[in-house]
């Protein structure tokens, strides 16, 4: 979602004049999209402020400008670093920022940004939001404080959009979503996409479990277009972490459900995200998310080790699992993705 977000914001700055630059020596304006989600990711803006400073010294005309998906603490840490910070909805400012309009866009619903045609960047693969927020509240997650509640674009809009991208060649796209197949009658969607006329196949990301419907796998099992790929994050292998992270499934749930898609998909691909660390994660825990990498033999899994983020209710519970602990078991399972490939 970042990076179809980052096509946008080219789109953007190249309708009101803007060329990218050689190279970041050579740019007038950096604009540098950001996400909250992760510490990690906050942490790399912070090691690149220097840079910035040293780059505003040699052009004065630079101006730096941070969006993405921004938390209202990492907001106000960032104000006196940067010349505007902007939330990821309110990127069609930018030219009013840029005091290039006298005055901001009228009628601009917050997702409105979804409208802009994005200046894609991956040919021949396409990224296509379907929705945008999040519904969910897992203990840990920023995003509905970020992106809100879910809101799902228009069927027309979506069908449009791929079909002017089948007709430029793109062979792939990538339906988003951070719940993607919350999106009212998704499989529908799926059918409706698919019957479209041209030689390109549909991947969508990401999914949640407890929305992951018998006829979800049904479609994708029979449907030649779709790509036997699933993203289904599990997050932990233990039901009393799971139910700390709100996640609405338990272990067994779970086991049942990849069971399910691979009697029906025996070529499926399996990937997965998993939190390590998590306030209070024993050892014994730890160990039954290991067990479900064996039991299940995914094909990758995007590890990230716990870190509090604020106005979730995870950040209330202690963060008592020492870094170098989350450190050997993110190693732990990643070593064993590794083994498996």
């Amino acid at each position: 979602m970042n990076k179809s977000d980052s096509e946008r914001i080219a789109a953007v700055l190249e309708k009101i004049g803007y060329k990218k630059a050689r190279n970041i020596e050579k740019a007038d304006l950096i604009v540098v999209n950001m996400c909250s989600v992760r510490q990690s990711a906050v942490d790399r803006v912070y090691g690149k402020i220097k840079d910035f400073n040293k780059l505003k010294v040699k052009n004065e005309k630079l101006k730096v400008i941070l969006t993405g998906c921004i938390l209202g603490k990492d907001r106000k840490k960032f104000a006196q670093y940067f010349d505007y910070i902007l939330n990821i909805k309110e990127i069609l400012n930018l030219p009013y920022l840029l005091k290039l309009k006298t005055k901001p866009p009228e009628n601009c619903s917050p997702w409105s940004y979804l409208k802009i045609e994005p200046k894609y960047s991956s040919f021949p693969m396409a990224y296509v939001p379907i929705s945008n927020g999040c519904n969910n509240f897992c203990t840990y997650c920023v995003v509905p404080y970020t992106r809100g509640h879910e809101q799902y674009r228009d069927k027309k809009e979506i069908i449009c959009e791929i079909s002017e991208l089948i007709k430029k060649g793109f062979k792939e796209i990538i339906l988003l979503g951070q719940n993607v197949n919350s999106y009212p009658n998704f499989v529908g969607l799926l059918q409706n996409i698919t019957d479209l006329t041209g030689d390109f196949k549909i991947k969508f990301i990401t999914n949640h479990p407890k929305n992951f419907s018998d006829e979800l796998i049904e479609e994708v099992a029979r449907n030649d277009k779709i790509v036997k790929y699933i993203h289904l994050p599990v997050q932990s292998g233990d039901n009393e972490i799971l139910k700390k992270m709100n996640r609405n499934y338990t272990r067994e749930q779970y086991l049942l459900l990849v069971k399910k898609i691979k009697n029906k998909i025996p070529n499926v691909e399996l990937t997965t995200d998993v939190i390590v660390g998590f306030p209070g994660e024993t050892k014994k825990q730890f160990q039954a998310t290991f067990d479900i990498f064996k039991r299940i033999k995914f094909a990758n899994a995007y590890i990230a080790k716990y870190s509090p983020r604020e106005n979730t209710a995870a950040y209330k519970l202690k963060d008592n699992i020492l870094l170098e602990e989350k450190k050997r078991r993110e190693k732990i399972l990643r070593d064993y993705v590794k083994s498996q490939k």
